[in-house]
Formats: structure tokens, C-alpha cells, sequence
């Protein structure tokens, strides 16, 4: 998975008056997706990290709704993920990497990370996120891959965290270490923004079936001291139990486009082949309707994306999970449907089989979704 070096520039003051218009950002997202990203996707899918076109979806205001700064529209930022991944699910996937940093910086509080945050939301800077093993480690299922301990100033951190997307060096992520007291036994966790310079070693990663161009690696840190500047959270318990519905929410928007590019493959081929896939389950008119109920359920969510609640959390679990299941019936669906034409290593359904695939194992991958929802439930039950 390659990289490529976006120059450092200042953002035009011009560029956020227009971010206002839920209507023009998402008539501008959409012309670049058109007319950048459909032409490059298969490109992309082989291996192309594809900074140049995020930054163009940064002018145009992709990743700049869900904001506090910008009005918590996080129905804006989901239906601009779509219309991405409609086009590009691994370019749907960084941009929902890119809008979750983008989250940690703003929700941190912290001044000197606030002070960056112009840069990222505009597309010239870019940065991930590394909380697909945290995530899964706070939930029991895996252990922490970095550990921390106190040091003058701030913390140093040493660990190796695998399957980390959207980085390269000369960019950041955000990540989670434990902090353990001298007998082994766990006080807290942190989290900051990892910066990736000339400390930081990055491995590739084994090649994937699909998403190539999302610049996987695996990050070894060897006493990387983290200072004050880069704190997002200490402890990180309650911040990332305060984001996690945004978290999960702004995922269903990766789902959403494949959803619907699907969809629009199968429409593209029912003047000619109409006839004879009128005998096929999951016509287009029938996903469709599933999908619009998907997205109605989703709207609601996005309008109290920090709600606390565990009726809350279950139902954006709920959601997340059902993007994932209609995402994978959806794909195969549109190949069916299309029959040899689709898949052509050309096509965009067998492309989309594989990043509904991703959607249903990246974390939280359905098996973890549904495992949460469990445990959850469990804990209304009295014992």
C-alpha cells in the first residue's frame, strides 16, 4: 500500500463560509466524486493511497459537518460518506477515518490539538484512527497492544499495533496505550494523537483481497514519549465511552454507499436483462426500500450522536449492524444481477463484494457488533 506527500498549506478562510450549505457541500462532494474518485476507483481497490482526491473532498467539505465547530451535522457527514463510497468504499472507509480523528481532536478539548484541527478538516493534513484493537480490547475480546507508563511531561509508549488505516509518515492517528501499575495490574488508559515521524516504525501489511488503497501498516513504537500536545484523553475510559455511539453511527455511512452503488448497478442493467432478472430475490425496488428505511433510522440516531443512553447505543449497534447484513446482500445481489458483466476484474459489483466484505469484519465487525449488543442486553436482565 502506497503513500503519497501532500504539501503543507494554509486553509482559505473562503473555503468553511461555504461548508454552511448542507445542499452545496454535498452537490460538491458528489461532482468529486464523479468525476475524481469513480475514474480512479479500480486503481484505487489495486493499491492507490488516494490523498489527492481527499483533499479536493476536503475543499469541498466532506469532512466537516459532524463538527461541533460546524453544527454537529452528522446526517451532513454520513450522506457525504455515502455518496463517497458510492463511488469507493475503501475511499468511503478513509474518509470515515479521517471524520473520527477529526472527532477526537475537537472532543479532546486540548488547545494545541484544536489548533490543528483547521488543517485536517480542509483536507491538508491528513490522519487516522488506531482504535480497531482498543476498541476490541475494551470490550474483552482481544489485549491492549500498547502500554504506557508515566514519565516527566507526559507518557512513553512501546507496543506494536497491527492493521492501522489512513497513514503514512508525516501524518497522525489516533491511539489508545494501557497504563499499569508496577505489579502488572491495570490503573487507566490514554489516549492521544500519534504523531507518525522519524520515532515511528511502520510495516506493511499482508496484501487484502480488496481496499489496497486505504494504507494499512502496522505501527512499532519503542519508548515514543507523548506529550501534553498530543493528549486526547487521560483516563481514556470515559471519553471513549462518550464517542462511541458517533464512533459506530458515522460507520453506517461506508455501508450506505456501497448500498446504493449496488443498487444502482442492478438498475443500470434492467432494460436488458430485466427479463429474466425479474426471477432473482433482492430487486433493486426491494433493497431500495429496505435501504431508505436503513438511512430514516440512521437520520434519527445522527441527531444526538452523544446521547448516553444504552437504548441509545443498542439502537446505533442495531443500525450498524443491519448496513453491514444489507451491504452483503446488497453486493451480491448486484452481481447476480449483472451476471458476467459484473464480474469482470473491471466491474464494480465483484469490487463492491469485497468492500461489503470489509464493512462486515472491520471493527466493530458484526460478530463484535453482535457480541456488544449481547452483553449489553445482558446487563438490563436482573440477574
Amino acid at each position: 500500500m502506497n503513500s503519497v506527500a501532500v504539501s503543507s498549506i494554509t486553509a482559505p478562510t473562503a473555503t468553511t463560509a461555504r461548508w454552511a450549505d448542507d445542499a452545496k457541500v454535498l452537490a460538491d462532494v458528489g461532482l468529486a466524486a464523479q468525476q475524481q474518485l469513480a475514474p480512479a476507483a479500480k486503481r484505487i481497490d489495486e493499491g492507490y493511497y488516494p490523498l489527492d482526491i481527499m483533499a479536493s473532498l476536503g475543499q469541498a467539505g466532506a469532512y466537516a459537518g459532524h463538527l461541533d465547530q460546524h453544527g454537529c451535522r452528522f446526517d451532513l457527514s454520513i450522506s457525504a460518506m455515502s455518496e463517497i463510497s458510492r463511488h469507493c468504499g475503501a475511499t468511503g472507509f478513509l474518509t470515515w477515518a479521517h471524520d473520527v480523528c477529526g472527532l477526537y481532536m475537537e472532543q479532546s478539548g486540548n488547545p494545541a490539538l484544536l489548533a490543528r484541527l483547521g488543517d485536517h478538516t480542509a483536507g491538508l493534513t491528513f490522519g487516522g484512527t488506531g482504535l480497531s484493537n482498543p476498541m476490541k480490547a475494551l470490550a474483552g475480546i482481544e489485549n491492549m497492544a500498547f502500554k504506557a507508563k508515566k514519565v516527566p511531561g507526559g507518557y512513553s509508549v512501546s507496543g506494536t499495533l497491527p492493521w492501522v488505516s489512513h497513514i503514512a509518515k508525516g501524518q497522525y492517528c489516533g491511539a489508545v496505550a494501557a497504563v499499569d501499575h508496577s505489579d502488572g495490574s491495570r490503573s487507566h488508559e490514554i489516549m492521544f494523537l500519534l504523531d507518525l515521524d522519524e520515532r515511528v516504525s511502520l510495516r506493511a501489511c499482508p496484501e487484502f483481497s480488496g481496499m489496497e488503497g486505504t494504507s494499512t501498516w502496522a505501527i512499532t513504537l519503542v519508548d515514543y514519549f507523548v506529550s501534553e500536545d498530543q493528549m486526547i484523553a487521560d483516563p481514556a475510559r470515559p471519553f471513549i465511552q462518550r464517542i462511541r455511539g458517533a464512533f459506530v453511527l458515522l460507520q453506517v455511512g461506508i455501508a450506505a454507499g456501497i448500498i446504493q452503488g449496488s443498487i444502482d448497478s442492478m438498475r443500470a442493467v434492467e432494460p436488458t436483462l430485466g427479463h429474466v432478472n425479474q426471477y432473482l430475490h433482492n430487486r433493486p425496488d426491494e433493497l431500495q426500500a429496505e435501504f431508505d428505511d436503513l438511512v430514516a433510522r440512521t437520520m434519527v440516531l445522527a441527531k444526538t450522536p452523544y446521547e448516553g443512553s444504552k437504548e441509545f447505543f443498542l439502537d446505533v449497534l442495531d443500525v450498524r449492524s443491519q448496513g453491514a447484513e444489507l451491504c452483503l446482500k446488497a453486493s451480491q445481489s448486484s452481481l447476480l444481477h449483472q451476471g458476467a458483466k459484473g464480474y469482470l476484474m473491471s466491474a464494480a459489483p465483484q469490487r463492491r463484494i469485497r468492500e461489503a466484505h470489509f464493512v462486515a469484519i472491520v471493527t466493530p465487525a458484526i460478530k463484535h457488533l453482535r457480541w456488544e449488543m449481547a452483553k449489553q442486553m445482558r446487563e438490563e436482565v436482573p440477574a
